[in-house]
């Protein structure tokens, strides 16, 4: 099996440039939908996910190298960062069609 990274930084990218791509990601997210809080996850040896839930309900994700660079990002981005997962953010979250779909096959399989 080849040794290799999972992350998304590639040779012809410099950290700066990758979270000048990621504040430019946030920053896209929140005007599509309205403004956005975001969530930011401890993943291991792969970072940071940051998991931004916008005003409308529609969320995405992102990938960060550590949990600085989320916070970071965030805060360039003007995304406030909720602490944890509270009942109205998770109220808010409205899950695609498509999502509830593929959930419901993956525990089918089970």
């Amino acid at each position: 099996m080849a040794d290799g990274s999972d992350t998304t930084l590639t040779a012809d990218q410099s950290p700066e440039q990758a979270s000048n791509g990621l504040v430019a990601g946030i920053k896209s997210f929140a005007a599509g939908h309205g403004g956005a809080k975001a969530v930011i996850e401890y993943v291991g040896k792969r970072g940071a996910r940051i998991v931004l839930v916008g005003s409308d309900g529609a969320w995405a994700d992102q990938f960060a190298d550590d949990t600085d660079v989320a916070r970071q990002a965030c805060a360039t981005a003007g995304v406030d960062i909720e602490n944890a997962w509270e009942r109205e953010l998770m109220d808010q979250m409205r899950p695609s069609n498509d999502l509830w779909r593929s959930m419901a096959r993956r525990t089918m399989a089970r």
